[in-house]
C-alpha cells in the first residue's frame, strides 16, 4: 500500500505565503504525475498543480503567477509553494500521485488526508 501524507497548511493572511509538502511511502516502484488539488466548502475538487515525473507542470488558471510545484524524485516528495494568497484560495488541498508497486504492475492514482488552508482577508 501507498500513503501520501501532508503538512503544511494552516492560517494565513491575504498577501501571505505557505509552503505545502506531501511525501509518499510504502511500496514503491515508481511515480509518474504527482500534483495538488483543492475543495472549497460546497463546490467541488479542482486541480491546482501538477508536474510530471520529468518535471513538466501545469496550473489552474486562478493561481498562475502565484503557486509553484516543485518535486524531489529522490525523497518522493512534491510541494506547492504559494504566494500571493487570496481568501478565495481557502480550500482543503489534496496532494495526488500516481503510483505503481512494481514493474509488473500499472500506475494508480493515491491521494492524501488533506490539509486545511485558510486565507483570512
Amino acid at each position: 500500500q501507498v500513503q501520501l501524507v501532508e503538512s503544511g497548511g494552516g492560517l494565513v493572511q491575504a498577501g501571505g505565503s505557505l509552503r505545502l509538502s506531501c511525501a509518499a511511502s510504502g511500496r514503491i516502484f515508481g511515480i509518474n504525475a504527482m500534483g495538488w488539488y483543492r475543495q472549497a466548502p460546497e463546490k467541488q475538487r479542482e486541480s491546482v498543480a501538477v508536474i510530471t515525473s520529468g518535471g513538466i507542470t501545469n496550473y489552474t488558471d486562478s493561481v498562475k503567477g502565484r503557486f509553484t510545484v516543485s518535486r524531489d524524485n529522490a525523497k518522493n516528495t512534491v510541494y506547492l509553494q504559494m504566494n500571493s494568497l487570496k481568501p478565495e484560495d481557502t480550500a482543503v488541498y489534496y496532494c495526488y500521485a500516481e503510483v505503481r508497486s512494481s514493474i509488473y504492475s500499472r500506475f494508480r492514482g493515491a491521494w492524501g488526508q488533506g490539509t486545511l488552508v485558510t486565507v483570512s482577508s
